[in-house]
């Protein structure tokens, strides 16, 4: 057995106005048996060096590893995999932070409960406000994996999640190199390889999110490449997951992908959504985890009803976000 509980593994690259912020929360954690590995992905900026100036005022177990060329947030996530040492294995992103006892919370829910994949609420914070975000509780991985990440009821960012390092040797799976926008969908294929969950219901994660206005974004050629290739690449990492009804819930995944299309204020991404998986649009009112407004939109899609979606996009952009996540 390792000495090392956790090893965190903090790719930086550009993000200089944030990363103070980011370690200093990190090497303040409560927890102690704990190694930071920061992953210089050719970072231009002053990044590096105020990681080096914030590391040095703390006694912890720091290293900085260095890619002489920008290879991407998966790249640098197996960079870091690849010298881990720890336990269980967490990721953080550079330019959010982290609760003071978040990784021994988290620990110690892994270690108490027998879990191999642990994971917490969090916050989304806009600047001037804040939304906590929680989640459903699961203890049996399929579960999760079914209803949490394919149906939609919770998410499979890397950055609230603590996983022991047996399932990444022992599975052989690693983050998509080249492909860095979906890179997250990793995780749905890790938790199948899980024996044991458990969930940390309290909001120890901090999401730092900077454009509230977030589904009226449009997507780059790039972003939409990646994502689809990433959406490709778990469909068939799961084919050989033997569980139950599992088409019907890869089909609810599918229709989940492609939801935010509908509600860009970017007309053409309409298209997209009717491009994308069209198979699994007979499974809209099958999945029940979603709320009832969010099938009907997807209804009125398949219908060709776009000015209703249109409509509803409208006043959930400019009423609902503009309400809750503008102050």
């Amino acid at each position: 057995m390792t000495d090392i509980s956790v090893s965190v593994i903090i790719p930086f690259f550009k993000v200089a106005s944030f990363v103070e912020r980011c370690t200093r929360s990190l090497l303040e954690q409560t927890l102690q048996d704990v190694e930071f590995l920061f992953v210089d992905d050719a970072s231009p900026d002053d990044s590096r060096a105020i990681i080096e100036r914030v590391a040095s005022q703390y006694s912890r177990n720091v290293r900085i590893l260095t890619h002489t060329e920008n290879k991407g947030l998966p790249a640098a996530r197996n960079t870091g995999l690849a010298e881990a040492q720890g336990e269980f294995i967490y990721h953080c992103d550079s330019d959010d932070y982290l609760e003071p006892t978040m990784l021994e919370e988290m620990y110690h829910a892994a270690t108490a409960q027998q879990a191999d994949f642990v994971y917490c609420d969090f916050y989304l914070d806009f600047g001037t406000s804040r939304r906590v975000m929680t989640n459903p509780d699961y203890t049996d991985p399929e579960q999760l994996v079914k209803e949490g990440f394919l149906a939609g009821l919770m998410k499979y960012n890397v950055w609230n999640k603590l996983v022991a390092r047996k399932l990444y040797t022992e599975s052989g799976l690693l983050f998509p190199a080249g492909h860095g926008m979906g890179e997250d969908m990793t995780m749905i294929a890790l938790a199948t390889h899980a024996s044991r969950a458990a969930h940390v219901a309290k909001p120890l994660y901090h999401y730092v999110k900077l454009n509230s206005n977030a589904f009226s974004n449009t997507f780059s050629q790039r972003h939409l490449d990646d994502i689809r290739f990433n959406a490709d690449r778990t469909l068939t990492l799961l084919q050989d997951w033997n569980v139950p009804d599992k088409e019907r819930y890869l089909n609810f995944f599918k229709l989940n992908l492609k939801l935010p299309f509908l509600f860009s204020e970017d007309r053409s991404q309409i298209r997209l959504w009717k491009a994308w998986y069209p198979e699994a649009n007979r499974y809209i009112r099958r999945n029940t985890h979603q709320p009832r407004r969010t099938r009907l939109v997807q209804q009125w899609a398949a219908a060709g009803l776009y000015p209703l979606v249109r409509l509803y996009t409208f006043l959930v952009n400019h009423l609902y976000y503009g309400l809750h996540y503008r102050r």
